[in-house]
Formats: C-alpha cells, structure tokens, sequence
C-alpha cells in the first residue's frame, strides 16, 4: 500500500532540493551589494515616510485562519468525494459528523463577523 506513494514522495523530495538548490545557488553567486537606499522600504514608488513595519489589523489574520480551516475542509472531502460510491453507511455518517463540525465553526464565524471585510 505505501508503494503508491512512493513516486509521490520523490517528487516531493525532489521539488524541495530542486528549490534548496536554487536558493543556495542565488546566495552562492547572486550579487550582494547592500546600501542604506536598498534598506529603505518601498511603498509602490512613492517616497517612503516613517518606519517600514505597520501595525496590521487582528482581521487579517482571522481571515487567514479560517481560509486553512476551510481549506482543510476541502483537503479532507475530495479524496472522500473520489471513493464515494466504494465507501459505506459508516463513512458516510463518519464524513458528515466532519461536515457537521465544520459548518458549526463556518456559522460561529459568520455569527461572530469574521467573514465581513471593513
């Protein structure tokens, strides 16, 4: 049974050393030549004025948690979706209690305001 994932996890291996290379090469040969101007931030081409980090809002990331909630969700339902009709009563009832928990926590959210975008 591990035997399929095989071929997958060399393409993961390898996507991750094709990337470490990559990274390792650019530091390796890339120019480096730092100056107070390049250190400065960049607001879009306009002249920059005060301090480079802001304070960002609690919203964004609410919105980012629950988009890997969600997200999640979707991981865990299309392989389901794919063996559905092989599948039985049991994991029927199994995926729904999921679906169940899930919608509970999409409508808390709803409920609570964190879906709206101010």
């Amino acid at each position: 049974m591990l035997q399929e994932y095989l071929p997958l996890l060399i393409i993961i291996l390898l996507a991750i050393l094709i990337a470490f290379i990559a990274i390792g090469l650019g530091m390796l040969f890339g120019p480096r030549r730092p100056t107070a101007k390049k250190s400065q931030p960049y607001e879009s081409g306009m002249i920059p004025y005060g301090q480079g980090t802001r304070r960002m809002n609690v919203r964004y990331y609410l919105i980012a948690v629950l988009f890997i909630l969600f997200d999640i969700e979707v991981v865990f339902l299309l392989p389901w979706a794919v063996v559905f009709r092989d599948l039985g009563m049991t994991e029927l009832v199994a995926m729904l209690i999921f679906l169940g928990i899930l919608e509970v926590a999409h409508l808390y959210a709803w409920k609570k305001g964190a879906l709206e975008w101010e």
